[in-house]
């Protein structure tokens, strides 16, 4: 971060004496105790600003001089905090602030700039930092106040990271040092966490050495990021011009829900929720289903340091993202790690040698891979090892990777340390954020004559009238397309998957340039069929080579072949000015860099190669490549192309190529490929839908998670077809529960409601979220016994239908409810166990006293602002308590040693005070065990006296 960018960060502070400070939260400011005197009411000043700004003191500290400022009329960057993990010296810091012999004209303020080094070891004893000045600011001079007064208080960079605040200048010294309270004593101060628990869990970025050059090409890298990824185009809103068909992605954004493989039982989360407590993660998805997306806006958040409270981790990481469809383009190696700035073609210089090495090194890396189902199967395990050398050399870098769900089979990453998460399809709720949204954008054409919100709201009502609309609409780029094409056909649409895309097609080739009045401005005119055949051709090539990406060179050889056999689109052009034409009419190209190109989406890639492959009589090439799974996309799209007999030939080979294989994986997507071929033709013969069928039911039940989200894609098509409750026994029969449970919604709510032994009501229990929330209470919890199932509960509507389920005393309640709705819901039933998670409005436990008396488990996740854990001393027959990623002081711990009949103690990556954990208060309880995971031996402090009662897992 440049000096002008640290500048933004620190204000003047008036007090009883004026000082510096420097914004440490949005809208908190750090400072000196002394300067506040006994002023309760402080102002700070912005140079250029007429007035000061009033503060309120939040918490403050005499012993370590440091106080915490609150201004309500002002948000501004925070300054990035740092702590000092080396005893050499650290040259090159600088301290900002106002001193007195800064002021000009009448006693204005203004800022100055001192540089110097950080002598780590100077102030060890009186555990203070201590800065020598590169030279003296002013001679040393006898009298009551120094010429430096002023920068008390003032911020002391490392680069950009902020590590501590300057309170005074030592005599004797020429005022050649500046003695600073470290960051990590203010944060480390249990009072201070109390009062301001975010700003006090944000992870604290180490210093061990400084690179002058490295500041400041990270502020011209992290702009590049910006540039590149902060804007994205939306589907169907081109016509508005380039300007605005391009969204800025805190406006095209969608936080999708996501389920993680290791934690299924808890339900399906907000996907920036499961990644801010997973450092690596495996991200599966379909085809347009916001994976790039999501890998766009981290890449330009974290670098701006602007991602909210759940994701603050990850604010000033350096991403690197790696798009694995540029690298297989340009035939490229995979990065080492000096060059992975250059993998995403950003506009910005080269490194400064060294400088991605040393992020990594120090931890401070995001790695981004996307697109993993890019690379060809056979070059697969070579991006296996790259990913996995790169992580083992650098083992504390954060990492997300995206990949098609099929493409790498379960656990590819898991020795890597890598967590699972599967995109889900959007709900209802959802889809209607994306409707408005989109709506939204397409106001921004000042020429547009429709009434904008009339079609919003017919196509909200559409997609509630319709539920084979809204099966179609389940990802942002489909959405996108029907809104795009509810507008252009004022609310006429598509039924089926084949003539949504097709539709979508004649929009862009043929309607998009008569809507807005455009003829030939390149002296070019094609008919939507031209074309499609010239796109088929690349298209086609494309496919065929594992690729998503071309050069220009290498689409002027498909045009030639393809302007061969047409001769009217010939005589208007070479291939060069067809190529032109394309990229600038067609609205399904577009420039990855300078010289290469690729479809808008991979799906339209894939659905014009389909044509091709149809249209040139290559069912049996096509056929060749069934086991391998980026061609099963092009495989599905076919069938919209087929003729009767070519589809009846694609089915029956699909049905045999699954027969031929031992895998029952791979048997299954074929089936399951087969059954969405044979779906929505007009017409196939019953015959081969038998054979469908039989297959289908003969990899029911599933054998493994890929096999049931595989299952699942069938929807409301599987359930007839599934076997009945009294031909099942065993894990067959809860399997069966499991995938009636993925498929979910009203058509699979009596399928449900036919399982009713005792043993259905685990995963009948745990599917609720899956349904309408009153159908299934009526028709399948209210009739089966819960007894020991764990309910889940997200959303107030399934929080308040509680009350018609008194049976149910096993709970894990996910979600923002508030102390009230929790007491409300709650109040008067004999909870068993409760699981409480991803809860940022309840403050306290109070709530458990109506529900709390025979409650024998309770775990807490990601409940932050809970900051009392004494009433749990009133849980007189709890036995485990389990508390993850949640603040756990020395006086918690104190309260949690008052359970009288606790047992088993879990803490899971636990927010300590002063990075330690103290157990001491636990050591008198013999028969408590506890175990502690995500913190080292020298984190915790109490274990000898715990000794095996302990358990310490990294």
């Amino acid at each position: 971060m440049a000096v002008e960018g640290l500048a933004r960060s620190v204000v003047a502070v008036l007090g009883e004496r004026q000082g510096t400070g420097v914004f440490i939260g949005f809208r908190h400011i750090v400072t000196c105790a002394h300067v506040l005197g006994q002023s309760l009411t402080p102002h700070i000043a912005l140079p250029g600003e007429r007035s000061p700004l009033r503060c309120q003191v939040v918490w403050r500290n005499d012993r370590l001089d440091a106080a915490l400022l609150l201004v309500n009329q002002l948000n501004s960057a925070p300054a990035l905090p740092g702590a000092v993990a080396t005893d050499r010296p650290l040259p090159g810091c600088q301290i900002l602030g106002f001193p007195k012999i800064q002021r000009y004209d009448r006693n204005r303020l203004e800022l100055d700039q001192y540089t110097g080094t950080v002598l780590p070891a100077a102030g060890l004893v009186r555990r203070t930092l201590v800065m020598e000045l590169d030279r003296p600011a002013v001679p040393e001079q006898e009298g009551p106040e120094s010429p430096l007064a002023g920068l008390s208080g003032a911020p002391l960079f490392a680069g950009d990271k902020l590590i501590g605040i300057a309170k005074e200048v030592p005599r004797g010294r020429g005022h050649r040092r500046v003695e600073c309270v470290p960051l990590t004593a203010i944060v480390a101060h249990e009072e201070f966490r109390r009062v301001v628990p975010v700003i006090a869990s944000t992870t604290l970025r180490y210093v061990t050495d400084l690179h002058p050059g490295d500041s400041r090409y990270e502020e011209e890298y992290a702009d590049a990021l910006a540039a590149a990824y902060r804007r994205t185009k939306i589907f169907g809103l081109d016509e508005l011009g380039k300007r605005a068909s391009e969204w800025d992605l805190d406006t095209a954004y969608l936080s999708l829900e996501a389920t993680s493989k290791g934690d299924s039982a808890s339900g399906p989360s907000r996907v920036d929720d499961l990644l801010a407590t997973r450092p690596r993660v495996l991200l599966r998805g379909d085809a347009g289903a916001g994976k790039t997306t999501l890998v766009w806006w981290l890449a330009a958040h974290a670098a701006a340091g602007t991602l909210g409270p759940e994701l603050s981790e990850l604010n000033g990481l350096v991403p690197f993202v790696v798009p694995m469809r540029t690298l297989r383009a340009e035939g490229g190696a995979f990065p080492s790690p000096a060059e992975l700035p250059a993998a995403a073609r950003l506009m910005v210089d080269a490194a400064p040698d060294g400088w991605a090495g040393r992020v990594l090194a120090a931890g401070r890396g995001l790695l981004l891979v996307d697109g993993l189902d890019e690379v060809p199967r056979e070059d697969r395990e070579a991006a296996h090892a790259w990913l996995a050398s790169l992580l083992d050399r650098f083992p504390k870098t954060r990492c997300v990777a995206t990949v098609r769900p099929l493409a790498v089979e379960p656990e590819w990453l898991t020795a890597q340390g890598f967590e699972e998460l599967t995109l889900l399809p959007m709900r209802d709720a959802d889809i209607r954020a994306f409707i408005r949204a989109w709506h939204g954008a397409a106001r921004l054409d000042p020429d547009g004559d429709e009434d904008l919100e009339a079609l919003e709201h017919d196509l909200i009502q559409q997609f509630r009238r319709n539920p084979s609309l809204s099966d179609l609409g389940r990802t942002p780029l489909l959405c996108a397309v029907i809104c795009a094409l509810h507008r252009l056909r004022q609310g006429f649409l598509p039924e089926t998957r084949w003539a949504l895309y097709e539709s979508a097609l004649q929009m862009l080739l043929g309607e998009r340039d008569k809507r807005r009045r455009i003829t030939s401005p390149d002296g070019i005119t094609m008919s939507v069929e031209e074309h499609q055949q010239l796109l088929q051709r690349i298209a086609v090539w494309l496919v065929r080579g594992g690729q998503t990406e071309f050069t220009r060179e290498q689409a002027l050889h498909q045009l030639e072949r393809g302007l061969a056999g047409m001769p009217r689109v010939r005589a208007q052009g070479d291939a060069e000015a067809i190529l032109t034409h394309l990229l600038n009419r067609s609205g399904l190209l577009q420039p990855r860099t300078e010289d290469v190109f690729q479809f808008v989406h991979r799906t339209f890639q894939d659905f014009l190669a389909a044509k091709e492959f149809i249209e040139d009589d290559l069912m049996n090439e096509l056929l060749r490549h069934t086991y391998e799974q980026q061609w099963h996309d092009v495989l599905l799209l076919a069938a919209g192309h087929c003729s009767r007999r070519d589809l009846r030939q694609l089915v029956d080979g699909l049905i045999a190529a699954g027969a031929a294989t031992r895998d029952r994986s791979v048997r299954t997507s074929l089936y399951v490929l087969a059954a969405l071929c044979a779906q929505h033709p007009a017409w196939l013969d019953g015959a081969t839908h038998d054979r469908v069928r039989k297959a289908v039911r003969s990899v029911v039940p599933h054998r493994n998670p890929s096999q049931l989200q595989d299952l699942a894609r069938l929807g409301a098509y599987l359930l007839p077809i599934l076997p009945s409750p009294a031909r099942l026994s065993g894990d067959s029969r809860t399997q069966v529960i499991e995938l009636i449970n993925e498929i979910g919604g009203a058509a699979a709510v009596p399928y449900a409601g036919a399982f009713t032994a005792p043993d259905d009501a685990f995963p009948l229990a745990r599917g609720w979220h899956r349904y309408p929330a009153r159908q299934y209470v009526d028709e399948v919890l209210s009739r089966i016994d819960l007894g020991e199932a764990p309910v889940f509960v997200n959303g107030h509507e399934r929080l308040s239908l509680l009350a018609l389920l008194p049976g149910a005393v096993h709970l894990d309640v996910a979600g923002d409810f508030s102390g009230a709705d929790l007491d409300a819901a709650l109040s008067g039933r004999r909870l068993a166990s409760l699981v409480l998670s991803v809860n940022g409005l309840v403050k306290d436990l109070e709530f458990l006293r109506g529900c709390g008396g025979e409650l024998r488990r309770l775990v807490l996740r990601r409940c932050g602002g809970i900051g009392d854990l004494s009433p749990l001393s009133e849980l007189t027959e709890l036995d485990s308590l389990d508390l993850q990623i949640m603040r756990v002081t020395r006086d918690d711990v104190a309260a949690i040693s008052a359970i009288p009949k606790l047992r088993a103690l879990s803490l899971l990556a636990p927010l300590v005070p002063a990075d330690r954990l103290d157990l001491t208060p636990l050591r008198d309880l013999t028969e408590l065990r506890v175990t502690v995971v995500g913190l080292s031996k020298r984190q915790v402090l109490g274990r000898e006296a715990l000794g095996d009662r302990l358990t310490l897992r990294a």
